[in-house]
């Protein structure tokens, strides 16, 4: 068998066309790239840890692709997967509680008639749809978009094996309460907690930092802190777990770790809930910005990181634009639906509007 060398270009135009995408508009370590290479492994590796598959989604890229590639630019990608149904992240409890992956069934959403939003993986790299509609695919940051003639669609797709989601299903949200009850709920959890015992490594979400800042929020404790802070703390396997922890002089005193209301929601999205409640009960409420311009879409600009319900609202109300300057993260909305998102953001994540600014 003869060998042939390749050079990393030509091998990252062999991996997207694997990936069935096409190499002249998506680059291997875009976020349509990266979405489209965790969703390949998952389907041979899951269920596994979400550790795992961005260690082999990222020794995968990184050699053969231009873009510097960092873990937390994969870390993120994932998290939406998972938010958006490509993936279910469970809790297992075998001695020690770790979260693994598993595939999502093949499924899709009506965004509106025509317009339908793809979810799911099948095991061993099958693609979700084989026929001549894989053409017509989008690919949208990490979501995948299919325009069918809305008077056959639901049979066409029936046919391929994709089950039809309800939107009120899919989007369904927990119950809108005062911040002050939801704090006062987890907090009355961690009063009935054990003892923490000694723990390694904590990094601390800091009530105090900048809501404009995330990723500078986090912190080591510190000498000083005596609070209830959500943190994360590293486990042998797996990725860190997320909690809500008591302080005392620096020191761990209480722990429960998430979720506690839906054993099948995700850690991360209570805590960023817990987050948004503990924020606009201290008078300081995380915030979105909205751009408007003459183009028939606003720019929804956030800071903060948004629970998995939340995504998938502002998913099928709008288009995901991943990071943008100035934010951690963006979505473009149809001009007549702002109202409607900025009020659920107030109502579901306490949020407030920054002054609106023009420039689309």
């Amino acid at each position: 068998m003869k060998l042939t060398r390749l050079s990393p270009d030509e091998a990252s135009r062999i991996a997207i066309a694997t990936l069935r995408m096409d190499a002249e508009s998506v680059d291997l370590g875009s976020r349509e790239g990266v979405a489209a290479s965790l969703r390949r492994a998952a389907s041979f590796m899951c269920p596994t840890s979400p550790s795992r598959l961005i260690g082999a989604v990222l020794d995968a890229i990184r050699p053969v692709s231009a873009c510097e590639l960092g873990r937390d630019d994969v870390v993120d990608v994932l998290e939406l997967l998972v938010a958006s149904g490509d993936l279910l992240e469970l809790r297992r409890d075998s001695g020690r509680s770790t979260r693994l992956l598993y595939l999502a069934p093949p499924s899709y959403i009506e965004r509106v008639p025509g317009t339908y939003l793809l979810m799911g993986i099948r095991p061993y790299g099958a693609p979700l749809i084989e026929d001549e509609l894989a053409l017509n695919i989008d690919y949208e940051n990490h979501t995948r978009v299919l325009k069918l003639d809305p008077s056959n669609a639901r049979p066409r797709l029936a046919t391929l094996g994709l089950q039809s989601l309800p939107k009120d299903r899919w989007v369904a949200s927990p119950a809108s309460e005062p911040p002050a009850e939801l704090v006062g709920r987890y907090r009355a959890r961690l009063d009935a907690a054990g003892q923490a015992g000694q723990l390694d490594g904590l990094s601390i979400l800091d009530p105090s930092s900048s809501v404009r800042y995330y990723r500078g929020r986090w912190r080591s404790p510190a000498p000083s802190d005596a609070h209830d802070f959500i943190a994360r703390r590293p486990q042998a396997y797996g990725a860190d777990l997320w909690c809500l922890l008591r302080l005392q002089a620096g020191v761990a005193q209480r722990l429960i770790e998430l979720p506690v209301d839906d054993p099948l929601a995700s850690g991360r999205d209570e805590a960023w809930r817990y987050q948004a409640a503990a924020d606009a009960l201290a008078g300081v409420r995380q915030l979105f910005r909205i751009r408007r311009g003459a183009t028939p879409d606003a720019i929804f600009d956030f800071f903060s990181p948004l629970p998995g319900f939340t995504e998938r609202y502002m998913q099928l109300v709008g288009l995901s634009l991943g990071k943008t300057p100035g934010a951690l993260f963006s979505y473009r909305v149809p001009h007549s639906a702002t109202g409607d998102v900025a009020a659920f953001l107030a109502d579901m994540l306490w949020m407030a509007q920054e002054e609106e600014t023009s420039g689309v």
